[in-house]
C-alpha cells in the first residue's frame, strides 16, 4: 500500500488531475492475490498525457502505452495497464466534472446505460458515482473526491425509485420478446434477451437495497445475498445460462423459467415499494 499511495500522490501532481481513487475489488476487501489494483485518476481537461507516460514508464521500469483521454470508449475513459513490482496496475481516467453531472442525474433520479466495449450489458451512468462511493481515496486535494463519497454514501431515493420502476417493465419485456424468437430457435436473440433480463433484476435488486452497483462481474451473487432477493436468485439466474439449447422447445422452457424469476423479483420489488 505504500507503493500504491506513493504513485497516487505522484499521480496527483501531474496536470489535470485532481484526485486518485483506489476501486474494485481491493477497495472494496473482496480480492484475490492476483487481483488488479485499478487506479481511477479523476481529471479536468487539459490532462498532461505526456507526464504521465513518463511517470508510467518509471514505475513500470518500460514504455507504457497511455491513452489519451477517451481512447477506450465513451465510458471507460482511458488509461493505461501497467506492471509495478510483479503485479497489474490499472489507471482509468474519470472526467471530474462528469462525474459531478451524473451525481446530479442522480439525485434527480436520471440514469442511462451507455455501449462500452468490455461491458455487455453497458455502463450504468450512475457506476460512476458508485465507484467513488465504494471506493478508497488515495489522493485528493482539494477534497472533492471525499465531499462526493460523504455524499454518496446515502444512495438518492429517486434513483432507486427510477431504476425498480426500469426493472419491472423492462425485465418481463426483454422475455416477451424472446419468445418470438425461441418460436424460430433463434438462441441467440433468446440469450440477449435472458442475460438482459438477468441484469436488469441485478440493477433492480441493488437499488432497492440501496446499494451501488457498479459492473457485470460478480454482480448476480451479489444480487443473490441482498435481502430482497428470492433466496435461490443467484442458482435460478445462473442455471438459464447453463444449457440454454438451441430448439424451440429447450428455449421455450428456459423462457418459462425466466418468466417465473421475474415475475418473483418483480413481484418483490413492487410490494417493498
Amino acid at each position: 500500500m505504500d507503493r500504491l499511495r506513493e504513485m497516487a500522490e505522484r499521480l496527483a501532481g501531474v496536470g489535470g488531475v485532481a484526485g486518485v481513487c483506489l476501486g474494485g475489488s481491493r477497495a472494496r476487501g473482496t480480492h484475490h492475490p492476483g487481483s488488479d489494483f485499478d487506479l481511477g485518476l479523476y481529471y479536468r481537461p487539459p490532462l498532461d498525457t505526456d507526464a504521465l507516460r513518463r511517470l508510467a514508464a518509471e514505475f513500470a521500469g518500460v514504455p507504457v502505452e497511455v491513452t489519451e483521454p477517451g481512447g477506450w470508449g465513451p465510458w471507460v475513459d482511458g488509461g493505461a495497464w501497467l506492471t509495478v513490482d510483479g503485479r497489474a496496475v490499472d489507471w482509468i481516467y474519470r472526467d471530474l466534472d462528469r462525474v459531478h453531472r451524473i451525481w446530479e442525474d442522480c439525485r434527480a433520479g436520471r440514469f442511462e446505460v451507455g455501449v462500452q466495449a468490455g461491458h455487455p450489458l453497458g455502463v450504468y451512468s450512475h457506476a460512476y458515482v458508485g465507484e467513488v462511493a465504494l471506493g478508497r481515496v488515495l489522493a485528493d486535494s482539494g477534497g472533492e473526491l471525499a465531499a462526493l463519497r460523504r455524499e454518496a454514501a446515502r444512495y438518492p431515493e429517486p434513483l432507486r425509485a427510477a431504476l425498480v420502476a426500469n426493472t419491472l417493465w423492462e425485465a418481463p419485456f426483454c422475455l416477451a420478446n424472446a419468445r418470438k424468437g425461441a418460436s424460430r430457435g433463434d438462441a441467440f436473440q433468446v440469450a440477449g434477451c435472458l442475460f438482459r433480463a438477468v441484469g436488469l433484476l441485478v440493477q433492480g435488486l441493488h437499488a432497492h437495497a440501496g446499494r451501488w452497483v457498479l459492473n457485470e462481474k460478480g454482480a448476480v451473487r451479489e444480487a443473490g445475498e441482498l435481502a430482497v432477493a428470492p433466496a435461490d436468485f443467484s442458482v435460478r439466474a445462473q442455471g438459464l445460462f447453463a444449457a440454454l439449447g438451441a430448439s424451440p422447445a429447450a428455449l421455450s422452457a428456459a423462457l418459462d423459467s425466466a418468466d417465473g424469476l421475474v415475475a418473483d423479483v418483480c413481484g418483490r420489488l413492487a410490494y417493498r415499494g
